[in-house]
């Protein structure tokens, strides 16, 4: 046989159907071992014997916009729950006749992130658009301007309050743990000893200890006649909160840059400032972008205990949907409901620091 009939031949040869495509994925990985199928078969058993009720319970006997009476007699799922106070849990006790503005202020927000998700509009140009969008957010949520009639915070509630505390909370936080981080690494004792004891205290503390000094011993502190809204007071306890953990996560991207970063920069004759700026602060920062979204995801989710100062946030108009004895068996559908949308939340958020790992990998 000559060698070109041989390589033909050769080259005819298939592997075994079981070792490729599909049948090749499942025996690899869920039928490879004794163990390894018993286990896929038991779980196979359980999904057999759970999901199919869920979707029955879920969509196809759930009622969706009927009254509570109706979902009572019903054997499936009441989303009618939802549907019915829709307004009253995204929106609290903003005026009814009023909340399309909370709800285009949740849409300019919506759509300042995706505007920003580009990494190539970064620049002043962006600085300025977010600066106009926040303005224009808080004109409509506040009005005291003709044709915008006045709204007190105190009505302030739904996700436009979530949104609001996680924002501001997030957006504050970052450069103060930033600089936390960088007067913790300072070779001056009076800032680094500030930093660390800082640092060190708010860490030791949980977030609920703070918001409860904010709501009820900071206005003891204050002068007779003078408060400061409870907005305000809650939103500065999360800031202070989130930038003491951001700025553990920022020096350890700081401690992992090699001292001959810094000593390029000083061959180039750069003063601290701008060593930190264009040099290493660019290089540490990418490289905790993954431990930073995490935090800034459990910020967000936090953001949900300022339900116990009152405030009426997503959560707490949800609670106090259910405190109505016509739904109050529906409780499940309801926080089902407000964890789909937390999860929207954080699964973008964790999208856009692939995206942007993604964009500044090089």
């Amino acid at each position: 046989m000559s060698p070109a009939v041989q390589t033909s031949a050769v080259q005819d040869l298939k592997p075994p159907v079981t070792s490729v495509g599909p049948l090749g994925w499942l025996r690899a990985n869920l039928f490879n071992g004794p163990f390894n199928s018993l286990l896929t078969l038991f779980i196979l058993f359980c999904l057999y014997k759970t999901v199919p009720p869920l979707i029955q319970w879920a969509f196809i006997d759930s009622l969706w916009f009927s009254d509570a009476g109706a979902c009572r007699e019903a054997g499936g799922a009441c989303w009618s729950i939802v549907s019915k106070n829709l307004r009253f849990i995204l929106f609290g006790f903003y005026p009814y006749h009023l909340q399309w503005r909370p709800a285009l202020s949740v849409l300019i927000l919506i759509g300042l992130f995706f505007y920003s998700r580009n990494t190539g509009r970064w620049n002043r140009k962006l600085l300025v658009v977010w600066a106009a969008g926040l303005l224009v957010m808080g004109l409509l949520m506040h009005g005291g301007v003709p044709g915008l009639p006045e709204v007190e915070t105190d009505q302030w509630g739904g996700i436009s309050l979530t949104l609001l505390l996680a924002l501001f909370g997030l957006t504050a936080a970052y450069p103060l743990g930033v600089l936390l981080a960088l007067g913790r690494r300072s070779e001056l004792p009076a800032i680094k000893t500030v930093c660390v004891i800082y640092i060190e205290l708010i860490r030791g503390v949980p977030l609920i200890s703070m918001l409860f000094m904010a709501s009820v011993m900071f206005p003891l502190f204050l002068p007779e006649g003078i408060t400061i809204n409870k907005i305000l007071r809650a939103q500065a306890a999360i800031i202070l909160f989130t930038a003491a953990y951001i700025a553990e996560v920022v020096r350890g991207g700081l401690q992992a840059m090699p001292r001959g970063q810094y000593e390029a920069a000083e061959s180039l004759g750069l003063d601290y400032p701008k060593t930190m700026r264009l040099i290493i602060l660019p290089q540490a920062l990418k490289i905790v972008i993954p431990p930073t979204v995490s935090i800034l995801i459990s910020a967000f989710k936090d953001t949900s205990l300022v339900v116990i100062i009152g405030l009426f946030d997503l959560l707490k108009t949800t609670q106090v949907t259910l405190s109505n004895p016509a739904w109050i068996r529906f409780s499940a559908e309801a926080y089902i409901f407000i964890a789909v949308l937390y999860f929207l939340g954080c699964f973008s958020m964790s999208n856009f620091s692939r995206h942007l790992e993604k964009e500044l990998k090089t």
